[in-house]
Parts: C-alpha cells; sequence; structure tokens
C-alpha cells in the first residue's frame, strides 16, 4: 500500500464533492445486473469519481479517530458484447485517508454466454443476491460488506464479491439457479480497525490492534460453497427455494488450540414467498442454518443451529410516500445446551429468540431527483436499535449528492446494535458520473 498525509486526503476526498457530475442509473434495485440487457453497442465503458467523508458523533476510546470515513473513490467499468459472449470488468482505485493507502479493488471480472437454448452461465467475479429481505439476509448467504453499509458507503458496496460459476436454467414452469464458489469467501464484517465491536471473550467493546481476523477453511474441493435457487411463479405469487452448503459468513466459531477465530461449517435450507397483497407487496421467508460441528449446541464456541423468519410489507401510502415494514426473528436451536455449557459471563449469553423490527418510509420528490429515507431497526429483544434516515439528490444527470446518518444504540453493549453505539456518525458522498 502506498501512505500519504491523512490531511490531504481528506481534503482531497471534500473537494472532491464540489466537482459537478452525474448518477449511476435509478433502477428500483442496483444490484440487479443483468448482463443480457438489449440496446447495447459493441464496447462501451463508463464510471464514477466520488468524494466520501464520515465523522463520528462521539469520541471513540478504542479507535481513537473521529473519522470513519474519507476516500476519494474511482469506478472505471467497461463491457464487450460478442456474437457469442459478454465480457464485464468493474475496478475501484481508492485513496482512503483513514487507513492512509492507496487501493484498488476488482469488484467484476466476468464473462456471461448461453448454453444452449434454456441455459445461461456467468464465470468469474461477480456480484451475487437473491431473497426477499430489506437489509435483513436469509438464504442469501453470499458475501457482504457489513464495514461498508455501516460507515456510509454506497449501498452497493454492501454486496461483496465472490469468484465464481453462476448457472441458469430456465424452464417451462420453473427455474434453476445454481452457483459454485470454488474458495469460501467471508462477509468483510467490523474488525476494530474502522468500527470497534464487543468481544465476548474479553466481556468488552475493543479495537485494533490487533484486527479481528477469521482463519479460512483450507482451500480444498470439499469446502467449496454450493448454492441453490429453485424458483418460478404461481399466479401472481413468486415462490424460491433455497439450498446451501458452506461455512457461516462471519467468524462465528473459536479454536482454543490456535486461539484463533474461524468459520465453522454450515448447511442452509429455506423458502420464500412474494406477491400483491391490499394494494401493496407482501414478502415471507424462512431457512433453517444447520451447524454442521455442533448439532447438539453443546459446543459454545462453534455456533449453535437456529431459524430464521422474515415476513414483510411494503405499500405507497401515498403519491409518491411508501412505507415498508419487517418482522425478522433468530431461534437458536438447543438453547438448553448452549446456556448449561456458556463459559463466559452469563450476562454476554443471547437470548434464545431475538426479534427485529424494521421500517422505511420514503418520499420521492422533483421527478425522484430528489429521495429522502428513513430505515429504523429495532429489537425488543435484544433493547437495541439503528436508525438511518438519507438524502439524496440528483442535480443533474452526471452530479449525485447523498448525506445521511448511522445512529445506534442500546442498554447493553454486547447487543448487535449497542455495540457499535460509539460507532455512530454523520456521512456525505458527491459523486460524478461520465
Amino acid at each position: 500500500m502506498l501512505k500519504f498525509s491523512k490531511q490531504t486526503m481528506l481534503m482531497a476526498a471534500l473537494l472532491a464533492m464540489a466537482v459537478p457530475g452525474q448518477a449511476d442509473d435509478w433502477d428500483d434495485d442496483p444490484w440487479d445486473d443483468d448482463p443480457w440487457d438489449d440496446d447495447v453497442s459493441a464496447f462501451e465503458w463508463y464510471g464514477f469519481i466520488e468524494g466520501a467523508a464520515g465523522h463520528r458523533l462521539q469520541s471513540n476510546p478504542v479507535i481513537g479517530d473521529d473519522f470513519s470515513l474519507g476516500e476519494l473513490r474511482l469506478q472505471l467499468e467497461g463491457r464487450y458484447e460478442g456474437d457469442v459472449a459478454t465480457w464485464r470488468m468493474k475496478l475501484d482505485g481508492i485513496a482512503d485517508g483513514v487507513t492512509d493507502e492507496l487501493d484498488a479493488e476488482l469488484r467484476e471480472a466476468m464473462v456471461s454466454f448461453p448454453f444452449g437454448d434454456r441455459t445461461d452461465v456467468r464465470l468469474g467475479r461477480q456480484v451475487l443476491t437473491w431473497g426477499t429481505g430489506d437489509l435483513v439476509f436469509l438464504n442469501d448467504l453470499f458475501p457482504k460488506d457489513w464495514e461498508s453499509f455501516l460507515i456510509g458507503r454506497d449501498d452497493d458496496y454492501l454486496k461483496g464479491t465472490s469468484d465464481a460459476a453462476r448457472i441458469s436454467w430456465y424452464g417451462e414452469h420453473i427455474n434453476l439457479e445454481t452457483v459454485i464458489t470454488p474458495l469460501f469467501e467471508p462477509d468483510r464484517y467490523p474488525d476494530g480497525q474502522r468500527l470497534s465491536y464487543f468481544d465476548p471473550m474479553q466481556g468488552d467493546i475493543v479495537g485494533a490492534p490487533p484486527r479481528l481476523r477469521g482463519v479460512k477453511p483450507p482451500r480444498t474441493a470439499e469446502n467449496a460453497e454450493l448454492a441453490l435457487r429453485l424458483h418460478g411463479r404461481a399466479g401472481a405469487q413468486e415462490w424460491a427455494l433455497y439450498g446451501y452448503r458452506g461455512f457461516f459468513p462471519q467468524p462465528s466459531a473459536f479454536d482454543p488450540e490456535s486461539g484463533q477465530f474461524t468459520f465453522a461449517p454450515m448447511n442452509a435450507i429455506g423458502g420464500s414467498l412474494r406477491g400483491p397483497l391490499a394494494g401493496g407487496l407482501y414478502n415471507l421467508e424462512t431457512s433453517y442454518y444447520d451447524s454442521r460441528d455442533n448439532r447438539d449446541g453443546d459446543n459454545p464456541l462453534l455456533p449453535n443451529s437456529e431459524i430464521r423468519f422474515l415476513a414483510g410489507f411494503e405499500r405507497e401510502m401515498v403519491t409518491n410516500f411508501t412505507l415498508g415494514a419487517q418482522y425478522y426473528l433468530e431461534w437458536l436451536q438447543d438453547y438448553s445446551a448452549l446456556r448449561r455449557n456458556w463459559p463466559m459471563d452469563p450476562a454476554t449469553l443471547p437470548d434464545e429468540r431475538r426479534h427485529l423490527a424494521t421500517v422505511r418510509l420514503t418520499w420521492r420528490m422533483m421527478r425522484d431527483n430528489l429521495i429522502v429515507s428513513l430505515m429504523n431497526f429495532y429489537s425488543p429483544s435484544d433493547d437495541d436499535y439503528f436508525i438511518r434516515p438519507t438524502v439524496q439528490y440528483r442535480h443533474t444527470d452526471q452530479l449525485q449528492f447523498n448525506a445521511g446518518i448511522n445512529l445506534f444504540g442500546g442498554s447493553d453493549a454486547s447487543t448487535f446494535y449497542g455495540q457499535f453505539e460509539e460507532n455512530s456518525s454523520v456521512f456525505a458522498r458527491l459523486r460524478y458520473s461520465f
């Protein structure tokens, strides 16, 4: 990594926010990136320059830096439409004023092509997503970048990348998607460098150094990830069945011999429904996580199996004003065994059932050039919350401004959102697209 002055790069990021510029495509789903779109030239390229800054709302003694975000980002994206295949590449270059580093990230490098009349194949680095939740994921076990989301980067960066083969088969009434990821790719999670977190081993909020590192499983064929989705329609209803074999996406296991965190093996099965209801759209989703190495739940150093359930509803209440609400449940299995063998402070023992309610309010104005949104997460079982108001303003087809607040809180530092209370921040971004 190249080093440079933090003050210089923070100023560069802020100065970049004064450059006139362009928004990306304004699709309802920014992750719906179909390589088979019509009306494209044989080759095209585009990108953006973005300045971003984020500042904590209070001091964080274990981090010591008031800035959680300060970067200048250049993204270049190219696409070549051949006679048989479509090639795509997306590369980000980042000047990061928080870490004082220059970095690069290959977001996409893939080829897509048909295989027969009913099958499409996509090979290479790509962003993958499925499921029905709004910022709540059950059967979508593809990598997430939680750190990017929690410091205020664009929501696109919540989705991580996978080096994978995606094979989509389209039948008369049902469709099958198969995703094979040869090398396990975990989530990007708060590791103590930008965001502090609660360490149950120490019973306290901690930061780097040392950074939280999870030891990935060995690179063998047996440890490849396999994800399946069988889906279709029944009238106006969309249904899907899911299967997964791989690992928990965060380092939730601990190896006492090496003293390191690891990724526990898991299987998952689930299903979802989505369709119209009472002038809006409902969604139901459930999943069962099978902790393969801890099926009796008596090893507290490994995650327990669990059931997850989600119910949601979204409706436009008045013109341009939308209300969305969700109820989400995490239900730990074999809880009595976990409680009986818990070796740490009983106060850090997780609840058997974690309940979460979300409410999203969205108001679109000025022909969608101004969008104000408020996303609220509240857990009555943990008594913690995450409130995220945002504003998005498109000045021209090239210039887009975003700002928001990440506000965390809770009665206990060991809960999911409560641990991030001292990471609460305000952020702003300005993007020039070309």
